[in-house]
């Protein structure tokens, strides 16, 4: 049996995270899943639990998921070298084959069951599923392969599935009009799929506090960036390599009607609950 100073402490907790449900209630929110916590089991149970929590209190979430470092094990089981351009995977055609089988076949596969496990409803989707995500190939003024560019999204697989209160599990990968299979960087697809669904937050985690002035300095995050400052933080080398695709994404859609923005620790558990349901959040605030 609980003390009554333990019961009060548990009561007050519920009692100030209502506004937020309330606010959070009937709304779309987007979860970028990728980094630490999709290798840790604990941390990816903890992530899953907390996606089915705020299912069952009426958040529509959508998780959109990585892969990376299961794509890179099995690359190297093949044989075959991982090459990173500007935070982006070359992707050539054996290696585009390997990233839809490792992320649709695989690691969507194993996100829907541990939702359910966790007491949740999954459906798991990729973006070539009814043609959800068209893509062409990404030209940056360097050759990706077959690295994709979003041209078009269909919401509305997406938003059946939750209208019939399943939990999507997106795996990011698109085809053009010809049908080729294109890979797609997660944190673009999650900024365009949460613009898409016209999502009050995109929530994405990461493998530190948050964005940092000096990555080997934890007491270096930079609590909020307004738009306006990304493009001297871009030059400036604060955001580099793969953290640009990131905070492109955000700025995107931001710009295009998301409300919130926010990178955020996956290695911390409930970490999303923390950011959700409290006044000083955690992680890196994105704002217009």
């Amino acid at each position: 049996m609980q003390d009554g100073l333990s019961t009060n402490l548990q009561a007050q907790v519920l009692i100030s995270a209502l506004p937020y449900i309330q606010k959070y209630t009937g709304k779309v929110v987007v979860v970028k899943y990728g980094g630490n916590a999709m290798i840790n089991p604990e941390l990816k149970r903890a992530v899953m639990s907390d996606i089915v929590l705020l299912s069952l209190i009426g958040v529509r979430v959508v998780l959109v998921h990585g892969g990376g470092p299961e794509i890179t094990e099995t690359l190297k089981a093949l044989g075959k070298e991982s090459r990173f351009i500007g935070g982006l995977r070359y992707t050539d055609k054996d290696t585009a084959n390997v990233v839809q089988m490792v992320l649709s076949g695989k690691t969507n596969k194993d996100l829907v069951s541990l939702i359910g496990q966790c007491g949740g409803k999954a459906l798991g989707f990729c973006g070539i599923d009814g043609g959800m995500i068209k893509c062409r190939k990404l030209d940056n003024g360097a050759d990706l392969g077959f690295v994709g560019e979003i041209v078009d999204i269909d919401p509305q697989p997406l938003a059946n599935a939750i209208y019939n209160k399943y939990i999507p599990v997106i795996a990011t990968v698109g085809t053009d009009e010809n049908g080729q299979v294109y890979n797609i960087n997660a944190d673009t697809a999650a900024a365009e799929i949460a613009t898409a669904l016209g999502a009050e937050n995109l929530i994405t985690l990461t493998d530190i506090r948050g964005l940092m002035r000096d990555v080997n300095d934890d007491t270096s995050m930079i609590p909020s960036v307004r738009l306006s400052e990304v493009d001297g933080l871009i030059r400036k080398g604060v955001i580099s390599g793969g953290m640009i695709p990131k905070v492109l994404g955000f700025v995107k859609a931001l710009e295009n009607g998301v409300k919130k923005a926010v990178m955020i620790d996956g290695r911390i558990e409930h970490s999303i609950l923390i950011e959700m349901f409290s006044d000083e959040g955690i992680g890196t605030l994105f704002t217009k």
